[in-house]
This record gives structure tokens, sequence and C-alpha cells, in this order.
């Protein structure tokens, strides 16, 4: 998870852990998202449930590249967007489409894991 930094939390884990948790991850957000575009006629607010998760995975793909750069507020502020907009589709998606939501609940701890890793850097900076 990180690059430069000679400083890493007690609980930070090896790097070779991130990859491989990430592919999980990545494919269990895929299937939630098929899933909510293919029943999102049934989906009460589609087109908000839809928009928070794009922009939940857009945030997630900028994130590395501002922790990276050692913008840690910048990046906690990031991540915590990326778990609030999570959990509203989790929560919008749980009636409808269960499995979407249940999906996305690993990826919901392992970005609130990583928030505590970012909160961890932050205050170690300041």
């Amino acid at each position: 998870m990180t690059f430069d930094s000679e400083y890493e939390p007690f609980f930070q884990p090896p790097g070779w852990v991130v990859a491989p948790i990430w592919a999980v991850l990545y494919t269990c957000i895929a299937f939630s998202f098929s899933s909510v575009l293919n029943h999102r006629d049934e989906l009460k607010h589609s087109n908000i449930v839809i928009a928070l998760f794009l922009v939940q995975l857009a945030l997630n793909l900028a994130w590395p590249s501002v922790f990276n750069s050692e913008r840690y507020l910048l990046s906690l502020v990031m991540i915590l967007l990326m778990i609030i907009f999570t959990l509203i589709y989790a929560y919008l998606t749980y009636a409808q489409i269960p499995s979407a939501s249940m999906l996305v609940w690993p990826y919901l701890a392992w970005i609130s894991f990583a928030a505590a890793i970012n909160t961890a850097y932050y205050l170690h900076a300041n």
C-alpha cells in the first residue's frame, strides 16, 4: 500500500497481500454493479445508485495517487466519501437486490481498514 515512506503503521498488511485482496474485491464489486445494471428497472432510485457507485469508483481509482503523493488529509477525505457512498449504495440495493448489496460488504470492510491506515499516516505526518 505504500511507496517510499519509511513509516508504516504496525497493522498495515504486507504489500504481497494487498494485490490479491483487491483482485477479489474488484471482482465482487463488478458483479454487484452488473447485477444493479441488469435489474435497474426493478430498483428504486436506480440512477442515484448507479451514480453513487460510479463516483465512489472514481474516488477509488484516484485515491492511490493522492495517498502516494503524501496528501494524507485529502486521501482520507476521499476514502471517507468512498465509504459513505458505498454504504448508501449497499443500503439502497439491499431490499430489491440483496446480493448486490452483500457483494460490496467485504469492500466496505477493506476500505474502512484502509481509512484506519490512512489516518495513521496522517497522524504520523502531523
